[in-house]
């Protein structure tokens, strides 16, 4: 892998986990 797939997972991972946090739980976000 190049630094630069790694960066594109890396981002893609963040959005997926923040996306997977609001459904099981809202609450924690304001």
């Amino acid at each position: 892998f190049s630094g630069l797939t790694m960066l594109i997972i890396a981002l893609a991972f963040n959005l997926v986990g923040d996306g997977l946090r609001d459904v099981l739980d809202p609450k924690l976000r304001r």
